[in-house]
């Protein structure tokens, strides 16, 4: 009866030990776009052309060799030549300082810089324009996605909800877009209802029926050491786990047995250490197996159906 408690009680004490190192089963996928440069060079520019007159002042040669670089998508030269005009320009022409700032602004979005973008829109006039601005609906796309990147939650949500007013197919789009890239199923499954977004519903199930569970793969490896990786389709990994943890365990039993407690006492503080670093570790194998499956496909669905922010902009340079 007693060695049965024992039993019994080691069994408790190992399961409440290994809890303490499970994993989140959420997961935070890495989903990026891929923007052709023949997309952006078709997008129209929302400002008008330069007159005669102002063709012939100093900023708008820097201007218009600023925008040559950026037909070019030579980011870096665009910026700079754009900051020069911006120098020049004179204050009594705000409009076209405006639309320059806006320029910078741009060219730091579509280089994936999205601290400088922020700075540049708190350190501009852009931070008081107006919705008449030519460009005003793409500047509040570019800030959702920018402050969303950046995790500052608040700031996009007050855009999100500024959006939803004004424009409430926009303000879905980007809330879908979030969704997507957080991978927040829930969500995503509401939208999937719908039947402009049935295409979500293949996607769902695909992930559904291919993705491991960390709880699962953690158990397996608590009964078992190697199991929750031979789960995982890590042969190697499994292999390798049970070898290290059946020596250790040996070893332990064997200097216990032979009454070299301080050497038993050594192994198994090390089998410890492998054995429970190896169920905190295939949890996190399970976490990072269940990210690389959802970028895999929802990489190429968001860039051909253009669900990034960045596609939903309509105007270039």
């Amino acid at each position: 009866m007693m060695i049965k408690a024992f039993k019994r009680g080691a069994l408790l004490l190992l399961l409440a030990l290994s809890s303490c190192y499970r994993v989140p089963d959420t997961i935070e996928p890495k989903v990026d776009y891929a923007m052709q440069d023949q997309y952006l060079l078709r997008l129209p520019s929302p400002f008008s052309p330069l007159t005669e007159e102002e063709q012939q002042q100093d900023w708008a040669k820097e201007y218009r060799i600023a925008l040559g670089f950026a037909h070019e998508l030579d980011l870096y030269q665009a910026i700079t030549a754009f900051k020069r005009s911006s120098y020049l320009i004179p204050s009594a022409n705000p409009s076209r300082k405006l639309e320059i700032e806006y320029e910078i602004f741009l060219c730091y979005y579509i280089g994936k810089k999205y601290a400088e973008v922020i700075y540049t829109f708190e350190h501009s006039g852009l931070c008081h324009v107006q919705p008449s601005f030519p460009a005003f609906k793409d500047l509040l796309i570019i800030l959702f996605d920018c402050y969303t990147q950046l995790k500052e939650e608040e700031k996009a949500d007050k855009i999100l909800q500024y959006l939803q007013t004004q424009s409430p197919q926009t303000a879905e789009g980007l809330t879908l877009s979030k969704d997507l890239r957080k991978a927040t199923i829930s969500s995503i499954e509401t939208f999937s209802t719908k039947p402009q977004y049935s295409y979500l519903q293949p996607f769902l199930s695909y992930y559904e029926i291919n993705k491991k569970s960390v709880q699962t793969t953690q158990l397996l490896n608590t009964f078992l050491p190697g199991a929750g990786y031979f789960y995982l389709g890590q042969r190697q990994s499994a292999i390798t786990a049970f070898l290290l943890n059946g020596l250790f365990i040996g070893a332990s039993y064997y200097f216990f047995h032979r009454g070299n407690i301080p050497a038993g006492v050594i192994f198994a503080g090390a089998e410890a250490g492998w054995y429970f670093g190896g169920i905190y570790g295939a949890g996190l194998e399970a976490k990072f197996y269940n990210e690389r499956l959802y970028e895999q496909y929802a990489t190429p669905m968001m860039n051909e159906r253009g669900l990034f922010p960045a596609f939903m902009i309509q105007y270039g340079f």
